[in-house]
């Protein structure tokens, strides 16, 4: 049987346990604070990051996409263990230079059947793909066809995620000042999501309890094959993963429904207290 190897990037927020149960090959993205550039989940753990965002009068973090040596290296370990090929699933390509990078690094490999995969969303979008992409490896499926059926499926990725707070889009450069300060005076939490590739605002609304219920709702608008509840240090999340589970119309399996903490490599964007999911709609 020919070995698949599956790699993805960082901003898929897999932790290493589960990449490493699933035999997924995870390339990170870069974090910088201030002078202090970290590999993220290798250098830069998702509690460090969240310890380090959190301190008092610590620099603002940014990203840095990973090079295209760095997949090539990636690329070549996997192709040198003795994989025939490589399925590599990336954030979305008008998120971040990351999939130019992946796409670059496979270039360089002349002969090798490389598939770079854009998932066109980030967080767990990217990561369930990842999943599924290392289960049909793992079931004999040809490069090829398990790269087919990813892009496929990237159509059926819904992310929503309710800010607690629009600053960090303000750090970012992503908001005015004006516009904050406006957003802040009133409350409104931005509910965000990623359409055709690009980040979107899919609802404002005022107050925290109401942007949980409409993040509930949107989650539970489709039947749904798998879940991941994203959070980002957000108490009570657990009760939230029980009120989107009990609302999807047709049930989940529950094997298919995780739980994880936003990294290094989206964290910068999204701040403190966010709460949302991400799922995989069923077809």
């Amino acid at each position: 049987m020919r070995r698949v190897a599956i790699v993805t990037d960082s901003t898929s927020d897999l932790t290493a346990a589960e990449a490493a149960e699933a035999g997924i090959r995870v390339v990170p993205l870069y974090v910088r604070f201030g002078e202090e550039e970290f590999r993220s989940g290798v250098e830069l753990s998702t509690d460090d990051f969240w310890t380090r965002m959190l301190a008092p009068d610590a620099p603002f973090p940014t990203t840095a996409a990973a090079s295209p040596g760095d997949f090539q290296a990636a690329f070549e370990e996997e192709l040198g263990r003795g994989a025939d090929a490589v399925v590599c699933v990336t954030i979305g390509g008008k998120l971040s230079a990351t999939r130019t990078s992946a796409e670059l690094g496979a270039g360089v490999l002349a002969g090798a059947e490389i598939h770079v995969v854009d998932s066109n969303s980030a967080s767990l979008g990217v990561g369930l793909l990842a999943l599924l992409g290392a289960e049909l490896a793992a079931a004999g499926r040809p490069a090829a066809e398990i790269a087919a059926t990813l892009r496929a499926r990237a159509a059926d990725i819904d992310l929503y995620v309710a800010l607690d707070t629009i600053e960090y889009l303000r750090k970012g450069g992503r908001l005015s000042p004006a516009r904050a300060a406006v957003a802040t005076v009133l409350s409104i939490k931005p509910i965000i999501t990623v359409t055709d590739g690009e980040v979107e605002t899919a609802d404002k609304v005022r107050t925290r309890a109401r942007a949980h219920e409409r993040v509930i709702e949107l989650l539970a608008a489709r039947p749904v094959e798998r879940i991941a509840i994203l959070h980002s240090r957000t108490p009570g999340i657990e009760a939230f993963r029980d009120a989107v589970v009990a609302r999807l119309p047709g049930g989940v399996d529950p094997a298919h429904v995780r739980i994880s903490v936003i990294g290094p490599s989206i964290g910068p964007h999204v701040g403190p207290g966010c709460v949302g999911g991400v799922v995989l709609l069923r077809r």
